[in-house]
């Protein structure tokens, strides 16, 4: 089942590689989502970044740039069927984006950018803007209102926000589960929850890459899932400690079937958290 919209009352999923990689690897992911999908309710989007214009070093893999990038993803969605949502990192991508991409995204570290908050708007395509480390949850409103008042109003079910975690200290991160409620009634929107990014310790990785602590994303997700997230955002892989982005928290694509099991199944026992 695929969606192009954020719906409130089925449980969805954002999953794919950090990165666009080759197509063999972008197909094996594809492929697999894809499978996954039909027991998703309300329906899967393979996600993947052209470029990872954040990465810590200068030398760091970014990905194959817009052209080829969005190239890449078409072939997947060809191949697929699947919906396609890629980042966006400069307002001058953003139409270009919209011509492959079902959804745009707005990174983390990007959340209060005037310009592409409202270039992304003005596509036309639902976008999903996931909040800044530093940012309480009601301070996400007035990046969601910036989309929708470039994209003359958006409806509930065509932006979404994401929780991926506030700074804790140097190097960590923590999610507060009330951040799915405080969310939705700040903004008005769907609220997902990242779980894979929510893991990453910035900065302490080796060479000063960011590390990662995938052995809790199960537990978090679990968690959102029935603190009131209405989807989930995953990165997965199938050899994380090879991956050439945030391998040390993305999710092993042999977990992933069983992870989103559990979680359909706690979703739909938590449906009265949501209302």
């Amino acid at each position: 089942m695929s969606i192009v919209r954020f719906p409130t009352d089925k449980f969805f999923v954002i999953a794919g590689p950090c990165v666009v990689e080759s197509d063999e690897l972008m197909f094996r992911v594809g492929d697999h989502l894809a499978r996954v999908a039909e027991k998703i309710p309300g329906g899967l989007m393979f996600k993947a970044s052209f470029d990872k214009a954040n990465r810590s070093n200068v030398g760091a893999f970014r990905g194959p740039g817009l052209d080829e990038g969005l190239a890449a993803l078409d072939r997947v969605r060809s191949r697929t069927g699947l919906p396609i949502i890629t980042d966006v990192h400069e307002a001058g991508q953003c139409a270009a984006a919209a011509q492959v991409a079902d959804v745009l995204q707005i990174p983390a570290f990007l959340c209060r950018q005037t310009d592409l908050l409202e270039a992304a708007g003005a596509t036309g395509k639902p976008v999903n803007v996931k909040k800044g480390q530093w940012m309480h949850p009601e301070g996400m409103a007035g990046a969601i209102a910036k989309v929708r008042a470039a994209g003359h109003g958006k409806r509930a079910e065509e932006v979404a926000v994401t929780e991926r975690g506030t700074f804790f200290g140097y190097g960590d991160l923590v999610v507060d589960m009330r951040a799915f409620t405080r969310l939705r009634h700040a903004c008005q929107s769907a609220v997902i929850f990242d779980g894979t990014h929510s893991v990453q310790q910035p900065g302490r990785g080796e060479g000063g890459s960011s590390g990662g602590l995938r052995e809790m994303i199960p537990a978090l997700v679990f968690a959102a899932c029935a603190a009131g997230a209405d989807g989930l955002f995953l990165e997965t892989h199938p050899d994380p400690s090879h991956a050439p982005s945030d391998g040390p928290n993305m999710i092993p694509l042999d977990q992933l079937d069983a992870l989103l099991q559990r979680a359909v199944d706690i979703w739909a026992g938590a449906g009265s958290v949501r209302t």
